[in-house]
């Protein structure tokens, strides 16, 4: 008995740590389940993971349509291992709901990935893994029954967890009508971009919107800066108005950086140099990145931190036929800052702020560097800082700050209802800066 006593609290840090710790360093077990997008193995790149219409879409599906999601994945250790993907139901602050796999799921709880690839034309070897569900044709038949967060992760035939992936299923039951417009008045005027919007139940009833409705504002699938804590300004009959909270404010930031490794024989405009090295694995280092704090705002046409997987030399299957590339990045920067440490956020590094992202120092170039494995195609990323007193990393300093910057955002409405034990999402909203 004391045995298990002792087993339980060192296990129960672990945990602990999985769920709230932001900061990857400190993360030692990395096959204990994050409830958030995680790679939990080196050998695993390019995890993409959308709803199947589009490849820049919010893995996001409804209740009872058609829609279905496409998750894919490379394993550069390049042979043939059997993966399975599990799903979990989570409350709306991404903590494990309290309902049974079989009060969320009909059909198969755990679904094979069969539909692997071998690379073609590459020197890195690797196997393409995919997988769409949920897909009533196929044998591996399974349907959600539950509107609601959800953690989808894969595992190996040990059980060993490989990457897990946040999406939502939503039942729509409520309306939501959006602006949003620049800051009014004081010194973030023309900097940040304020969202209000109104919540109508017409046909559903929501008796205490002020404890049983929980909120969630997302800025270009971020999540490390995304808003839950955010309550009604008005309350009106069915309706329930969001307005004048600084909650629902964000930075405007500045359009991503982008640089094109599409071919490994010309130079593109933000990449200096490609060679390779005695492996023959390819390399290629992109001009230093300016500060953009100082400078005017330029509006160009970006991808929100998203990323496009292309080989401009083949004409066949992209997902097969693309190479790796490590990509030098640079940041000029007078001495190192005392502040925090700077990390290269997007989907490239699962827009996460950890060592795979952290830029290190170099006292002769004077500036922070860092070595990206990646594969072949068009990347958008910017430089944030972060450090332990917040959850969010901060762009403006390198990036600037521009009330006029094209963002994304979504709000999603989360309802717990009476008697119930579990948060529906009964409503999602996308809005862009630049589409009114």
């Amino acid at each position: 008995m004391t045995r298990l006593v002792i087993i339980i609290i060192l296990a129960f840090p672990l945990f602990f740590i999985a769920q709230t710790n932001s900061n990857d360093e400190d993360y030692t077990n990395n096959n204990v389940l994050r409830y958030d997008d995680f790679n939990y193995k080196p050998n695993i790149k390019t995890i993409q993971f959308n709803e199947i219409s589009w490849e820049y879409a919010t893995p996001l599906i409804s209740l009872d349509g058609n829609e279905q999601l496409e998750l894919s994945f490379d394993d550069i250790d390049g042979d043939v291992k059997q993966y399975s993907i599990t799903f979990v139901h989570c409350n709306a602050d991404w903590t494990p709901s309290d309902l049974m796999i079989s009060e969320y799921l009909n059909g198969f709880f755990e679904l094979n990935i069969l539909n692997f690839s071998f690379a073609s034309n590459t020197f890195q070897k690797y196997t393409h893994y995919s997988i769409i569900f949920p897909d009533l044709r196929t044998q591996q038949n399974t349907q959600f029954t539950k509107s609601g967060n959800y953690i989808m992760y894969v595992s190996d035939s040990d059980k060993n967890i490989i990457l897990s992936r946040r999406f939502m299923v939503f039942d729509n039951k409520v309306s939501i009508s959006a602006t949003l417009r620049q800051n009014i008045g004081g010194a973030d005027q023309f900097q940040k971009q304020h969202l209000d919007f109104t919540i109508t139940s017409s046909n559903y009833l929501l008796n205490n919107p002020y404890k049983d409705v929980k909120l969630m504002i997302t800025q270009n699938n971020r999540w490390d800066n995304a808003v839950t804590d955010i309550k009604p300004t008005f309350m009106n009959g069915n309706q329930l108005t969001y307005s004048l909270d600084d909650a629902s404010t964000f930075n405007g930031g500045n359009e991503f950086r982008f640089f094109d490794v599409r071919s490994m024989r010309f130079l593109t405009e933000k990449v200096s140099e490609i060679y390779k090295d005695e492996q023959l694995k390819n390399h290629a280092v992109l001009y230093p990145d300016p500060i953009r704090n100082s400078k005017p705002y330029l509006y160009y046409n970006d991808f929100n931190g998203n990323f496009l997987i292309k080989n401009r030399e083949t004409q066949g299957n992209q997902d097969l036929e693309s190479d790796y590339v490590y990509v030098d990045f640079f940041l000029p920067y007078p001495k190192p800052e005392s502040k925090g440490n700077f990390y290269i956020l997007g989907k490239l590094t699962d827009w996460r702020m950890n060592s795979k992202s952290k830029l290190i120092y170099n006292f002769k170039k004077m500036g922070y560097e860092k070595t990206l494995y990646l594969k072949q195609g068009f990347y958008n990323y910017i430089y944030v800082l972060g450090n332990d007193s917040q959850k969010s990393g901060d762009e403006t300093i390198t990036e600037g700050n521009f009330w006029d910057t094209e963002n994304d955002y979504c709000i999603y409405v989360y309802h717990r209802k009476f008697g119930t034990y579990y948060d529906q999402l009964i409503g999602c909203k996308k809005i862009n800066s630049l589409k009114r």
